[in-house]
């Protein structure tokens, strides 16, 4: 498939946008919308519209000679703002990522993609259709076509806790076999993703792809925007957008039980061997190596697919940061197990080093198997226990893989006591017994 350059800007106006006034970003020139509105604070950052930054995008704006016509904003991240768009030449309907240009010569999304899909991983991996270069007023920036899908599921997720509940056990078992599916199939390709959370792993949208706009729209909510604009009057930078964008809210969404899921978001995979530096990664979801090696593989996969199976479950993550390292380390702690006899001299330095210590535990129970015991009431979810364990154990080398996750899950069997077994190749076998 051949890079295609676009050259051409922004349109002019920005239609069908309300006016709302808004408070400052310091950083910026005295900005206001009129009347009053959240999206200069809930959306993406504006100061982030900048050289190297996000291109400026509004509502109608085309791609690629007219090709690709945005109609909606699905959101964004550091490096990115993910829009929809419609697919004039083919009718349907696509996502548009657009990477600041300050990410874009340093991408490998675009090269992991195709490298994973030539591996046959695309079961699990969204469909990369087309890519080119967009020269806006920021810069260049690399931007993405790939499949209509739908919401992440951590919206979903955030959607149930809100009125009280949390997804069928069906679906969070559903969700973690494909999960661990794609994982095991990423490793198979000599890849790590890096980045594995519910923000990144979405439900497909099968249904949705080819309905007529306002249809469509009324599943996911039709385009909040609003204009922006100097207070002074003059003319906005052309680094900035015309106008703030509300995100696709998934109003009417009801499909997480019919659909199946896709990984998201490759900017921080890489290949076994050749990791990076550092990984952009949310705090709460760091693996331990990263605090007691300083080091990392493709094994902190398995640490976060644990992280996101036990947020399926309980609708919450399994540690809080609060600003403290030390803090977050200890809630690990006897999370699963106790913490290795290699890496004790490092907590107490770290320990040390904060001015906090911490009192060796002497439970007999993990944290992880008191709060199954106690708060999941469904047998059919008890099997996903020693799969979170096995996925998070402190060192990398004793965690059990993808592979052999999915195959506990699908493979395992009940005793006359209640307890789910299976007996992993290379591994002893694990039960929902199991403690330390």
């Amino acid at each position: 498939m051949p890079s295609h350059i676009s050259t051409e800007h922004p349109n002019a106006s920005c239609s069908n946008a309300t006016s709302c006034a808004i408070a400052l970003d310091p950083s910026l020139p005295a900005l206001v919308c009129y009347p009053p509105s959240n999206l200069f604070y809930n959306q993406e950052k504006v100061a982030q519209y900048r050289p190297g930054g996000y291109h400026p995008v509004c509502l109608g704006d085309t791609f690629k000679e007219g090709r690709y016509r945005v109609a909606h904003k699905f959101g964004w991240g550091g490096f990115s703002t993910v829009w929809l768009a419609r697919d004039i030449l083919l009718g349907k309907w696509v996502a548009l990522k657009t990477a600041t240009a300050d990410s874009t010569s340093s991408s490998r999304e675009v090269s992991t993609l195709q490298s994973l899909q030539q591996h046959g991983t695309s079961d699990y991996v969204p469909q990369l259709l087309d890519y080119f270069t967009h020269i806006g007023p920021n810069g260049v920036h690399q931007c993405l076509v790939s499949e209509f899908l739908g919401p992440s599921v951590d919206t979903v997720v955030a959607d149930y806790r809100t009125g009280g509940d949390r997804l069928e056990p069906g679906t969070i078992l559903k969700i973690s076999r494909q999960l661990l599916q794609a994982i095991a199939s990423v490793h198979e390709a000599d890849y790590g993703h890096g980045d594995i959370s519910g923000a990144n792993i979405v439900f497909t949208a099968k249904k949705l792809a080819h309905l007529p706009e306002e249809h469509l729209f009324n599943v996911i909510g039709a385009p909040d925007s609003t204009t922006l604009a100097r207070v002074d009057g003059r003319p906005l930078c052309p680094s900035l957008p015309k106008q703030l964008v509300q995100k696709v809210g998934w109003d009417d969404w009801i499909d997480e039980d019919e659909e199946d899921i896709r990984l998201l978001d490759w900017g921080e995979a890489f290949p076994h061997g050749a990791e990076p530096a550092k990984l952009a990664q949310p705090a709460d979801l760091r693996a331990p190596e990263i605090f007691f090696t300083g080091r990392f593989d493709y094994r902190i996969d398995l640490w976060r697919a644990g992280c996101t199976i036990y947020s399926l479950v309980f609708a919450a993550r399994p540690f809080q940061y609060l600003g403290n390292e030390v803090v977050l380390i200890a809630q690990m702690i006897n999370f699963v197990e106790k913490l290795p006899l290699e890496w004790q001299t490092t907590w107490q330095a770290i320990q040390d080093g904060s001015g906090r210590n911490f009192p060796t535990s002497e439970a007999t129970e993990s944290k992880l198997d008191r709060q199954f015991h106690e708060m999941v009431s469904e047998p059919e979810l008890m099997p996903l226990l020693p799969v979170i364990q096995g996925l998070m154990r402190f060192l990398p080398s004793t965690r059990i893989s993808a592979a052999e996750a999915r195959a506990f899950m699908v493979a395992g069997q009940w005793d006359n006591e209640g307890h789910w077994h299976a007996r992993l190749q290379g591994h002893n076998a694990i039960d929902t017994t199991r403690g330390f």
